[in-house]
This record gives C-alpha cells, sequence and structure tokens, in this order.
C-alpha cells in the first residue's frame, strides 16, 4: 500500500479531512518550546500569561502549524518528492493548552511539470479547534509523483501484510 497519494489521485477541490485530533497539552508545548529555544513567557510562565489579554499560556504558533502538517502527510504528502514551499501561513485564533486540533486540506491546483513523472500539487490546509474555530490556514506546494507504470490505483490501495 502507498503512502500517500500520487499525482493521479489528487482532484482539486477534494478535501481531506484528517484523524484523529490532538488534544493539546502544556507538555507538548511547553517540550516544543524548549526543543526550539522559545523562550517567550506568554507559552511557558503561567502567572505571566495571567496579566494578558489571554489570561492564559497560549500554544506556540509552530507548534500548531507543525502538528497541522503532520496530520496532512498521509492524505497529502506522504508518497512526494519534495516538499516545495510554504506560501502563506496565518494564525487566526490563538490555541490554548487542552484545546483539541482538527486539520482539513483542500486541493487547489494539480500542475503537471515539463518531465511526464512529476506534477506540482498546491493545498490549503485549515486548522479548527474542538468549537469549530480556525486557528492556522497555511498553503503549500508539493512535488508528487505520477503512479508507476503498470500500476493500477487498487493495486497501490492492498494492504500491506504484516509481520
Amino acid at each position: 500500500m502507498t503512502f500517500g497519494r500520487y499525482l493521479e489521485d489528487f482532484t482539486v477541490g477534494e478535501v481531506y479531512r484528517h484523524w484523529p485530533g490532538k488534544t493539546i497539552t502544556e507538555y507538548d508545548d511547553h517540550l516544543f518550546c524548549l526543543i526550539t529555544m522559545n523562550h517567550a513567557p506568554l507559552h511557558l510562565d503561567a502567572h505571566y500569561a495571567e496579566s494578558t489579554q489571554f489570561g492564559q499560556n497560549v500554544v506556540v504558533g509552530n507548534l500548531v502549524y507543525s502538528l497541522l502538517l503532520g496530520m496532512s502527510v498521509s492524505d497529502v504528502s506522504g508518497a512526494a518528492i519534495a516538499n516545495l514551499e510554504i506560501e502563506s501561513l496565518r494564525h487566526i485564533k490563538p490555541t490554548f493548552h487542552g484545546d483539541t486540533l482538527y486539520g482539513e486540506t483542500e486541493v487547489l491546483s494539480v500542475t503537471p511539470t515539463s518531465k511526464p513523472d512529476r506534477g506540482i500539487v498546491t493545498v490549503e490546509t485549515r486548522g479548527y479547534k474542538q468549537d469549530g474555530q480556525i486557528v492556522c490556514v497555511f498553503r503549500r506546494k508539493v512535488l508528487v509523483g505520477t503512479r508507476p507504470e503498470g500500476e493500477s490505483p487498487e493495486q497501490a490501495a492492498r494492504p500491506v501484510p504484516h509481520d
């Protein structure tokens, strides 16, 4: 079974709903901040965060983006040749410890390249919280290969035997 999709598997307008969601814990947020050396008190210091407009710690935006990107891999870029670019990244609303993040990705365009074995897929991924509020939106381009000659969609979807 192929992980991800070939170029022929993408259809403009199709929306992939990524599952499962991820509840972001204080531990997740603090670990990500420390690993990436982002020591902003809004993310790490509960006492400080109480005095801000949010009244609590805000999950660092790069963690929200990274989780959404990861959620989309099996549907979008799992079989990609390369991730080419992030065209845009917008953080719409804050995410807090205990919020559950969900994602969906819409195919915006599928463009063949000058090489017949690949093309560029442009997608928009939207992340939202358990209450439906959109928190993050980003667009990216992925270089995706075409289906190997002689392989049918049914062959690619065969379950892989486990040891």
